[in-house]
């Protein structure tokens, strides 16, 4: 492994690392009840944000780089009226971004440059493309969960 395949690998192994506590700091607190209330008439529950994040990294990340055959319901992600546990919906995502960073870890300095193509992705072309956007697009989400998170705390 090169040391520019190290440091690539290691910063963005770092940043889930950090990501996922944030959201844990967050979401851990909340009762079930808070998990899946959307303070707001618009956007989305924190509950619906998680499920969202573990179908956006399982597909982008999952089935299109590591092969784990994943098939995703988008759709879904924001409009789950079954409201799994919360305990379980955490854990998912935990498995979801250990399988990510195992994945970053296994990319050699080629592999970051490999042809990459998914639905709704069009403007990531290699991989290293992919997981930086999908690395972007999980901070973005975490941020909507901090501050739905400070909002819930308030009621």
């Amino acid at each position: 492994m090169t040391e520019v395949t190290r440091t690539i690998s290691a910063a963005f192994t770092s940043e889930y690392r950090l990501r996922v506590a944030d959201l844990h700091k967050w979401v851990d607190p909340l009762s079930e009840e808070q998990f899946w209330r959307n303070p707001y008439s618009y956007g989305n529950s924190i509950g619906h944000l998680v499920l969202h994040l573990t179908g956006n990294l399982n597909y982008y990340i999952g089935a299109r780089i590591a092969g784990t055959g994943f098939v995703r319901n988008r759709d879904l992600e924001f409009t789950e009226t079954g409201r799994p546990r919360k305990a379980e919906v955490l854990r998912s995502l935990d498995n979801t971004v250990a399988m990510v960073m195992a994945t970053i870890e296994l990319q050699s300095e080629s592999d970051w440059t490999l042809p990459y193509s998914a639905e709704r992705e069009p403007d990531a072309t290699d991989r290293f493309s992919a997981v930086l956007r999908c690395t972007t697009h999980f901070y973005h989400h975490i941020g909507q969960i901090n501050y739905l998170s400070r909002e819930l705390a308030k009621t």
